[in-house]
């Protein structure tokens, strides 16, 4: 079906409320572990009607942000989301406590019932209002950064739309670029301090009132990270700084050296090449046949999943006004099917983000027959992994795209993969400073930022840019606000997909085969235990970092990047 076509109807709260208490009361009383379990699927199903409504109004409302319905129905479910919670709470403890735990377990696994626990850990009714007032200032953060109009040389652009300026191939565009883009975000700082400070405030009261210290334990629980620790990621972050800060420097140590400057500032971090970063070399029609092919050629199973996405109309990948930001992958479990968003505006991440998002789209088309709104997908690190591992499965197609550039690509594409990790855990370092020391203040946080990024991204060199000097780049980062503690996930399954790189490239069957059955598990495991599924070595084990990062510098070693 396709997605114009999905019907969309306003959830009548009261309705759904009293007839999701009435299955819980059933639930509750059931007296067979076969008439638990029919109680259990009606509530799935009750659930997912009201998910899938909130997944189209907010794919819808993503799109195009200045669609008065939409924002309004947006609106409707960042108060209403927090009364659903309390409903799956219930569920979840009556689930907890049923005598026909056994059966269920046998039917659904035991991860759901790690999930329902945890959940129970971070809501009570008590947190209601502030949980509405979270959701609130989250959505006013994506409206500040989605209402973004950035004038240059004459023209309009949005926060997307800006991208290709900053990689200009004129150094004195990019460095103007650069000032434009972060005095935007420097007219809109005082907003935006204050609507984290408030959120910070917000989360603070919410864990204070769940009989917490503090936050981070409280994200960790709603995060779902059953089978590791703030500790785990501490010792992890060491050896990031260890291991892949030196590789990363050396890195931009050599993009000085090919773009023949003297030192590299921030506003060439992400202009790798002297003859120009690679770029696909057509619009995003091109680009899209170009997918499908690569997607035929890969493997018949992402052959039809390509193909199913392309027939039902579930991707809008390209930038226009009134768009939000970034890029997502989202599901309807109505109608079993993923949605992809992007904004395509002509640089190598394009491609990369189409192959990053097929990766979480092609998990849950994989994993849709499950039946479980709790495994459709696996907590956020794992969930990263089929992306990211997407990204370099795709690497033998690479020349569709960009053609005399393709070793280009390969070579900016993993060494892209490296610089990222040192950023990622100073942004999860940076958090937990944060919600550890929620009544610093906005001055402070900043100084914080500061810190953090010269410990792990050593070789910045800001060019003197105000709002950069101050502290203030982690304010552009959509996570910090919007999913808490959710970044490290990234890093954390970076170096789940350089293992399944090196995999690839010695044994392309056994490693598809590995890919293909993490996949199809969904989130019926916990991060470590899908882990272990693909066959994969724990980042968090000592010298797992290490080992993964010495195939990679040898790689990048053996590359003549003087050539391109």
């Amino acid at each position: 079906m396709n997605f114009n076509d999905f019907e969309y109807k306003r959830p009548v709260l009261d309705e759904m409320s009293s007839t999701f208490k009435s299955l819980i009361e059933q639930f509750s009383t059931a007296i067979s572990a076969e008439q638990a379990n029919a109680l259990f699927e009606q509530i799935a199903t009750l659930r997912s009607d009201f998910t899938s409504m909130y997944s189209i109004a907010h794919i819808r409302h993503t799109i195009n942000t200045k669609d008065e319905f939409y924002e309004k129905e947006q609106a409707f479910f960042d108060t209403s989301m927090p009364g659903y919670q309390d409903l799956v709470t219930q569920f979840y403890r009556a689930l907890l406590q049923t005598p026909y735990r056994g059966s269920l377990e046998t039917k659904w696994g035991d991860q759901l019932f790690v999930i329902a626990e945890l959940s129970l850990k971070v809501f009570t009714s008590a947190v209601l209002e502030d949980l509405k007032l979270e959701n609130k200032l989250r959505s006013d953060y994506v409206k500040i950064k989605a209402a973004a109009e950035i004038e240059f040389k004459g023209e309009k652009y949005n926060l997307s739309g800006f991208v290709p300026l900053e990689t200009d191939d004129d150094r004195q565009t990019r460095q103007e670029a650069a000032v434009a883009k972060w005095n935007f975000y420097s007219s809109q700082s005082e907003k935006m301090e204050q609507i984290f400070d408030d959120l910070v405030q917000t989360r603070h009261r919410i864990a204070k009132a769940l009989g917490y210290q503090n936050f981070v334990e409280l994200g960790y629980n709603r995060m779902v990270r059953s089978d590791y620790t703030a500790k785990d990621v501490a010792y992890y972050r060491e050896q990031i700084l260890e291991h892949i800060v030196p590789l990363a420097t050396d890195l931009y140590k050599r993009q000085e050296k090919r773009l023949g400057i003297d030192t590299l500032k921030i506003y060439d971090e992400n202009y790798s090449f002297a003859s120009g970063n690679p770029k696909p070399k057509g619009d995003p029609e091109w680009i899209i046949a170009r997918a499908k092919k690569m997607y035929e050629a890969l493997s018949e199973e992402t052959g039809t999943f390509f193909n199913y996405m392309l027939n039902n109309n579930l991707m809008d990948l390209v930038n226009k006004e009134g768009k939000a930001t970034g890029g997502y992958c989202s599901y309807v479990s109505n109608y079993k099917s993923p949605f992809i968003f992007s904004n395509f505006n002509g640089t190598s991440g394009d491609i990369d983000v189409l192959t990053h998002e097929a990766g979480h789209a092609f998990q849950v088309y994989s994993s849709k027959e499950i039946g479980l709104s709790e495994y459709n997908w696996p907590t956020y690190e794992a969930a990263e992994i089929h992306s990211m591992s997407m990204e370099f499965f795709t690497w033998p197609w690479m020349d569709l795209f960009f053609e005399e550039d393709v070793e280009k690509y390969k070579f900016s594409h993993l060494s892209g993969a490296i610089k990222f990790l040192p950023y990622g855990v100073a942004v999860d370092e940076f958090q937990h400073f944060v919600y550890e020391n929620p009544d610093c203040g906005i001055e402070r946080r900043n100084q914080a930022w500061k810190e953090i990024e010269q410990k792990y991204l050593p070789h910045r060199d800001n060019d003197g840019i105000p709002f950069l000097e101050k502290g203030g780049l982690w304010q552009r980062q959509n996570h910090i606000f919007a999913s808490p503690f959710y970044y490290i996930d990234y890093t954390l399954a970076q170096i789940c997909a350089f293992q399944f790189w090196k995999k690839d490239r010695e044994d392309h069957a056994a490693a598809w085969s590995d890919y293909v059955q993490l996949c199809k598990e969904g989130g019926s495991k916990p991060f470590l235990g899908l882990v272990k599924t693909a066959k994969l070595d724990s980042p968090f084990a000592e010298g797992t970092v290490e080992k993964v990062s010495k195939p990679i510098q040898a790689y990048l070693a053996s590359v003549d990047d003087s050539s391109f």
